[in-house]
């Protein structure tokens, strides 16, 4: 089955106003979050009510000067803020925000995430993303630092099931490129935020990402219908990314951050667009993966047999050598 890629809306069919104020208010509220600052905040930095903020998330017009004011506030530029270019968030929560508010309006989803998908990964494993997270906390931090940092996971993990929520509950159709090669380093490494565990632990986290796989090898067998999973053996794009479609929309994601062994929530800077080119060209390179992907059966095959070939492996496996 080749996965469809709805035609692109134009302008002319569906006119719109110079500025999209809803958008422009899901926008703030990312930023808003990544910035680390509550409603409270940037109302009493801008001099206005709580209400009046709220309000501007929900897409009321917003004044220019005060665009200008809350760019500023924000971190961000007033073309990154208006979406006329390209977003650019430094913050993984920010970015997060982002995709659950555009996912929320998509019905098309084209994603490479390396090794999955968080949205086809299962419930237990967002319980593992914390650990993860957790662990790989720099042992450098100061004490007020590494308190930020944990709230800023708790609040991302709630993002994040947020999204997990939604996908369940509409269940837009989603295609998923999978690399081998990124599979394979998943199950040796486990689920892990860093690689000095106990044997123990670490055997368990092995486990844990060999769980994942053949929960892949089992969605790859049943084919539900709003799931296609590609296993591409050869090199994947180094970012990963996402295209995602709507009635009104057809936007780029690239991200930087990585929720799979040894997870990367704090640095990089990641994208988003709606340049047609950027659109079209990621499409493009998506057809062409999935054609020599493999599928459904042959692909579950290939998984389990690397699951097959990792889960024997005792605890005293990841004993150091003398």
């Amino acid at each position: 089955m080749t996965p469809a890629t709805p035609t692109a809306v134009s302008s002319s069919e569906t006119p719109r106003p110079s500025i999209d104020y809803a958008a422009l208010g899901d926008r703030l509220r990312a930023y808003r979050m990544g910035a680390g600052l509550q409603a409270d905040d940037v109302a009493q930095q801008l001099g206005v009510s709580r209400a009046v903020v709220y309000r501007m998330e929900k897409g009321e017009i917003v004044k220019i000067d005060t665009l200008e004011r809350l760019a500023a506030l924000l971190g961000t530029s007033m073309a990154s803020l208006l979406g006329v270019e390209t977003e650019y968030y430094a913050s993984a929560l920010a970015l997060f925000e982002r995709m659950r508010q555009l996912e929320e309006k998509s019905d098309r989803i084209l994603a490479h995430f390396e090794p999955i998908s968080l949205l086809l990964t299962s419930d237990a494993y967002l319980g593992h993303l914390a650990q993860m997270l957790y662990e790989g906390l720099p042992a450098t931090l100061l004490a007020e630092q590494a308190q930020q940092r944990r709230q800023e996971i708790a609040r991302m993990l709630e993002v994040l099931q947020e999204r997990r929520r939604f996908f369940e509950q509409r269940k837009p159709h989603i295609v998923s490129l999978v690399g081998l090669r990124e599979l394979e380093r998943f199950v040796l490494t486990g689920l892990v935020g860093r690689v000095d565990l106990a044997p123990a632990l670490r055997a368990q986290r092995v486990q844990a990402a060999c769980d994942e796989v053949l929960r892949m090898a089992d969605l790859m067998d049943s084919e539900p219908w709003y799931v296609q999973v590609g296993l591409v053996d050869d090199a994947m794009p180094s970012a990963t990314y996402q295209l995602l479609r709507g009635p009104q929309h057809s936007v780029l994601l690239h991200s930087p951050f990585r929720l799979g062994e040894l997870p990367n929530v704090h640095n990089g800077i990641a994208m988003v667009t709606s340049s047609p080119e950027a659109v079209r060209l990621h499409e493009t390179m998506t057809q062409n993966l999935w054609s020599a992907a493999c599928k459904g059966r042959e692909g579950a095959r290939r998984l389990r047999e690397l699951v097959a070939r990792i889960e024997p492996l005792p605890p005293t496996a990841f004993r150091s050598k003398p």
